[in-house]
């Protein structure tokens, strides 16, 4: 489960992994925070490789060591209105294997495969600031994008694709709203452990354009 700073505690402490990855950028946050927009605009202009973790879920769920995820394999055997409709979004959130980090050694295995050149901007939701920051040469090669409630609701209500999940229950209104106060739940640990791990964090509003975000986050990384 998650403690009220956001960390996991528990039989799922993070166990240090050795390495830093230097050709690295990582860019984590909340769900409709722009992570997929920045990785975007980012690897055009500055010629990295992008690697969405959101891509990967399916692989790493498949090839993963099943007792390396318990919480996972818990996911797997529930139906659609288990998931999403007969528990509280607290206990979604609790349970949920990727905001655990399960799994994350297999992303971390990846972006060692990649080679020095060209660098590479990894982003998603699974990046936890715990789990990155031993793998950062340097703060500044990571940065959180936590979207305020404004910014995460005109996100989703431009996002058809909850839908496709919510839809496929007996109750896609109740579910979708499950999903929303679970990620806001989600989106504050986040965070409280960026925080206070004194990690890199942008607040995403709605009075931000996406030029500014871009430029921001180009800042924060020291692109260039």
């Amino acid at each position: 489960m998650l403690s009220k700073d956001g960390y996991a505690v528990g039989s799922l402490e993070l166990s240090p992994m050795g390495g830093k990855l230097s050709h690295v950028y990582w860019i984590g946050g909340g769900s409709g925070g722009g992570k997929s927009t920045m990785t975007r605009k980012l690897a055009a202009r500055y010629g990295l490789r992008p690697y969405v973790t959101d891509e990967v879920m399916s692989d790493h769920a498949r090839r993963g060591d099943p007792s390396e995820a318990p919480l996972l394999q818990e996911f797997i055997a529930m139906d659609m209105d288990e998931r999403w409709l007969n528990r509280s979004p607290q206990t979604m959130l609790d349970t949920f294997h990727w905001f655990h980090g399960e799994l994350f050694d297999l992303i971390a295995d990846d972006l060692r495969e990649f080679p020095p050149h060209p660098r590479v901007i990894a982003e998603g939701f699974r990046l936890l600031p715990h789990l990155v920051k031993p793998l950062l040469p340097e703060p500044h090669h990571a940065v959180w994008l936590i979207p305020t409630h404004r910014f995460r609701a005109a996100a989703f209500e431009s996002r058809g694709s909850l839908w496709n999940i919510a839809g496929r229950t007996s109750d896609p209104e109740k579910a979708l709203q499950n999903l929303f106060e679970r990620d806001r739940m989600f989106t504050e640990h986040l965070a409280a452990q960026v925080r206070a791990l004194d990690l890199p964090l942008i607040e995403v509003d709605i009075t931000m354009s996406e030029d500014e975000l871009t430029e921001r986050v180009a800042e924060s990384l020291r692109l260039g």
